[in-house]
């Protein structure tokens, strides 16, 4: 049976956990603080105004968040970051929104999938910090997520990812996080070698959790809660009398950010939750395979953690179509090209704030607007998931590989990238279509990773699992706030 995280399982390890966090000063917010800071207390709100964003800070755990202020040293909180794209850009008339996450710790919202893996089991003691080390498999920025939390936590961190991931998440790991790294082979889809490296590490030392985001429930769970609520709060500020949230799209990936949709879906149950993937690799369109250059939506495999019954649709982009669009929305040629079409300069001042899967997500989004023949009543949702901050290197090997940017290239990947996105690659999901997807996990989870075919059968068949799962928040709280008041930190503070 599928086990929560709801009660102490080793009282050794916790106290470990609770001396070390008291001689550290270290304060653990609640599930709660994250969603809405307003209940962060005043004092610990006054410390961070004298503390930057990314700073390998304890009181930073209060950012994970997604209301930070747009600024680098000492903001504090407001609503959720986000952005609208016009008509001008997507070339559709349903309302497109994208929540920005570079403004968490890390500059992606995946530091705040890591905590929801890491903390419950350090308030459980099934993760002592003084002896265990964190082991952060990923296909880019949730090993950096959890290295950066690993380090606000005082814990060693093992971060494992493709060698062909973007130079940037290799130097920062290595000299900012001071984590230690291991490079796989492969790209983007190369999942298995991942976890190939993880069984070597299980076999060969015993002081290691892995903390796989792939089957980690604290993943979905923080993205439902925090990531969903986000969104509605998102969509309340946007809508008028006449406006219907129509879809929510996310990339799949390691399938925490989609959980959004699970949370969206008990208050809007009309929406449509789409999955993005690329079509180098189309594993839930076609049961395909491949490699592709879309970085961070690892695919060959369907997660653990995805309820495939909430996923109404899927779409493939293909993996050119980013890349072309990275330059676009980046460099001074396709800006002045864009300014030429009628887009307004504070529109395109916010087009870096998409990084690779990011405008994934948008070309999904205006693919979903096409197929359901959206209007302008319609509201779609989608992540954008890090900056374009994460790729300059791309940007440059871009420029080496193709020359200089130019406004007739800027219109050609404009008019083709965007405008020419069409409803191929495309598919709705009835029931029977999402019990083959689900059915895809066997051969993963089962076969080479060693769970339950019970536990496989009871995420499908048992109608009460994913809300059990996904409302273990609560239960986390309690745990956390019996630990603060056991280190005494916060009183002190």
């Amino acid at each position: 049976m599928i086990q929560l995280i709801n009660k102490v399982t080793n009282e050794k390890a916790l106290e470990n956990a609770v001396e070390r966090y008291r001689k550290h000063g270290i304060i653990l917010p609640t599930f709660a603080q994250q969603k809405n800071p307003e209940l962060i207390p005043d004092k610990i709100k006054n410390e961070l105004k004298n503390i930057g964003l990314w700073d390998f800070n304890p009181l930073n755990l209060f950012r994970i968040t997604w209301k930070n202020e747009a600024k680098e040293y000492g903001g504090l909180f407001g609503k959720p970051n986000y952005i609208e794209l016009p008509k001008e850009i997507t070339g559709v008339d349903a309302r497109i929104v994208l929540l920005v996450g570079k403004y968490f710790p890390t500059g992606s919202h995946k530091v705040g999938a890591a905590y929801g893996c890491l903390a419950p089991r350090i308030t459980t003691g099934e993760f002592d910090p003084s002896y265990h080390k964190a082991v952060w498999p990923s296909t880019g920025n949730y090993c950096r997520g959890g290295a950066f939390d690993s380090k606000l936590m005082d814990t060693e961190a093992i971060a494992i990812l493709p060698e062909e991931m973007s130079q940037e998440r290799f130097d920062w790991l290595k000299d900012k996080a001071e984590a230690t790294v291991i490079a796989t082979p492969g790209s983007e889809s190369n999942v298995k070698e991942i976890y190939d490296k993880c069984w070597e590490l299980r076999r060969t030392r015993d002081d290691v959790v892995i903390f796989n985001q792939f089957d980690e429930f604290g993943n979905s769970v923080w993205h439902y809660n925090i990531t969903g609520d986000a969104i509605e709060e998102v969509y309340n500020l946007l809508k008028t009398d006449n406006s219907r949230f129509a879809s929510y799209v996310s990339a799949t990936g390691s399938a925490g950010t989609i959980a959004a949709g699970d949370y969206l879906r008990t208050l809007f149950p009309h929406i449509k939750v789409v999955a993005s993937e690329a079509l180098q690799c189309p594993t839930i369109l076609r049961n395909g395979f491949g490699a592709h250059r879309i970085e961070g939506i690892g695919d060959k495999h369907i997660p653990w953690i995805h309820n495939v019954k909430n996923t109404d649709a899927v779409t493939a982009i293909d993996d050119e179509d980013p890349m072309r669009l990275l330059r676009l929305f980046n460099e001074p040629e396709g800006h002045k090209y864009l300014k030429s079409q009628g887009v307004a300069q504070e529109i395109i001042d916010e087009l870096p704030l998409l990084g690779i899967s990011s405008i994934g997500n948008l070309l999904s989004a205006i693919k979903t607007a096409k197929y359901f023949e959206m209007t302008s009543d319609d509201i779609i949702v989608t992540v954008a998931t890090d900056s374009s901050d994460m790729y300059k290197s791309r940007i440059q090997e871009l420029e080496d590989e193709r020359g200089k940017y130019t406004e007739l290239q800027a219109a050609k990947d404009f008019e083709k990238c965007i405008f020419g996105q069409q409803t191929d690659n495309m598919k709705e999901l009835n029931y029977q279509d999402r019990k083959a997807v689900h059915n895809l996990k066997y051969y993963t989870w089962i076969e080479q990773q060693a769970k339950d075919s019970e536990d496989l059968s009871q995420l499908w068949y048992d109608r009460n699992i994913w809300n059990s799962i996904f409302n273990q928040m609560n239960r986390w709280d309690e745990l956390i706030n019996e630990f603060n008041e056991r280190t005494g930190v916060l009183k002190k503070l």
